[in-house]
């Protein structure tokens, strides 16, 4: 489908501010947080300059993600703030164009831009992070996670049986776990829940003492149990192995922050912290839509705006957005206000604001 004169001309508008936003605001996050890390890690340990670039490689990601939304606010104000300071949209509208059709170009693009940073930040975001905390704490800082973690999961695959083992608490000097559950899943499916109240390494292998096993059916649920005092289980993981293993939300996929939610609600623990990174994992790429309705109507002045202007509105709508998702997250994470609200209220925010702002400016 070919795309109308007017879409082509809002979108070309578009462009240039945005490429340009990422490049802005990517610089401004990597001056103001990551050129004094990189400063501290090359005088305090020595670390080389390949290893230092890796390290910024992989923190990339991470920063173009938080600059979707705000680029698409920039680019939606200064090609708005152009084409009303030329007259163009009071022209468009005289010639019987509602404001409505002459924002959903940039609407569109907010909704692709959203829905990009959504698989962005699935795909490539985790991945990256987790790469990057491996390289700070293995080749720079030459030191090790924790050696007493709760909550461990580990996740291992053999043939088509895959296993999730989960602790309610780690101890790598003593080689030991407690409260321990392992899932196992045939092609997909579960098939057999295992739980222990110990698990000790020793001889190259975990045992686990007094413990249930309970083989399960999708139709008829649980179909036999059995007790025991010790058995070995196919884990080849070592303590330190399983130190490394472990990652922090951030650096989870939503699939394994849900098989990791469903394992710390088994043991009845609260999970407002991985519930709310999975909410903000939908929640901000999703600001690019809401940023992109609400920059259009801020750009829509009788005179046109600079483009410095249209830069430090951004940043004020940036700050009083950030500022209400900290506040709000912070309250979600500790338990204070459902995950869900506490993740979704600043863009349920964003969006009122925008829906008024766009009946204002159509009057």
């Amino acid at each position: 489908m070919r795309l109308r004169l007017l879409d082509r001309y809002v979108l070309k508008e578009l462009l240039y501010p945005f490429v340009f936003g990422i490049a802005a605001f990517s610089s401004i996050f990597i001056a103001s947080t990551m050129l004094f890390k990189i400063t501290q890690y090359m005088t305090k340990y020595g670390a080389p300059i390949e290893t230092i670039a890796r390290l910024f490689m992989y923190n990339m990601p991470e920063i173009i993600n938080y600059t979707f939304p705000m680029s698409m606010l920039l680019a939606a104000l200064m090609a708005f703030g152009k084409l009303s300071g030329s007259s163009e949209i009071t022209a468009m509208k005289a010639g019987g164009i509602s404001y409505y059709r002459i924002v959903a170009p940039v609407l569109v693009v907010g909704f692709i831009v959203s829905m990009f940073s959504v698989i962005w930040a699935e795909k490539v975001v985790p991945t990256s992070k987790a790469t990057a905390s491996r390289i700070l704490n293995e080749e720079i800082r030459h030191n090790t996670r924790p050696t007493t973690q709760d909550h461990i999961i580990i996740k291992t695959i053999s043939g088509d049986t895959q296993r999730v083992t989960y602790a309610n608490r780690f101890d790598e000097k003593q080689g030991k776990m407690t409260d321990i559950t392992i899932e196992e899943f045939h092609k997909g499916k579960i098939s057999r829940i295992q739980t222990a109240k110990e698990g000790f390494w020793e001889n190259g292998s975990w045992r686990i003492v007094n413990g249930n096993v309970f083989a399960l059916d999708d139709e008829d649920g649980v179909q036999s149990s059995a007790k025991f005092k010790e058995q070995i289980i196919p884990l080849n993981f070592s303590p330190k192995q399983i130190s490394w293993e472990q990652k922090e939300p951030e650096e989870m996929t939503i699939r394994e922050l849900r098989e990791y939610i469903s394992m710390l609600e088994a043991q009845q623990t609260r999970a407002d912290r991985q519930w709310c990174e999975i909410f903000m994992r939908i929640n901000i790429p999703l600001a690019s839509f809401f940023f992109a309705m609400i920059g259009a109507c801020l750009g829509t002045q009788k005179q046109r705006t600079s483009s410095s202007i249209g830069l430090g509105i951004s940043i004020i709508v940036i700050f009083i957005y950030y500022a209400i998702m900290t506040f709000t997250t912070g309250l979600g994470k500790g338990g204070a206000m459902p995950p869900l609200l506490a993740c979704t209220l600043p863009n349920i925010l964003c969006l009122g604001v925008g829906l008024y702002l766009l009946k204002k400016k159509n009057a």
